[in-house]
């Protein structure tokens, strides 16, 4: 996906450490953003039955801990892809 991306002349960065900062303090405690689009959209890739609100819940603590205000969820194991993408917005 990041190569069609490339391709396509976008800016994308693959596994893009997050740490998480506390009270000052940096903690790696090795969250990643699958994809990182024009340092704009986190995009959270599964290949999953059904997406779960934990999934959701996921993309958007990654929006909250990056200060982004775009993600997508695409779960691969679908039909028609269109069906498995949701978007979700941080409300900075």
């Amino acid at each position: 996906m990041a190569f069609e991306l490339r391709d396509r002349g976008l800016c994308v960065e693959t596994e893009v450490p997050l740490p998480v900062v506390y009270r000052e303090v940096q903690l790696d405690v090795g969250y990643r953003i699958d994809l990182l689009v024009e340092n704009q959209v986190v995009v959270e890739i599964k290949s999953v039955d059904s997406l779960m609100p934990i999934h959701q819940a996921q993309i958007l603590s990654y929006l909250k801990m990056s200060n982004k205000q775009l993600g997508l969820l695409i779960n691969f194991n679908v039909t028609l892809l269109k069906n498995g993408i949701q978007r979700l917005v941080n409300n900075l």
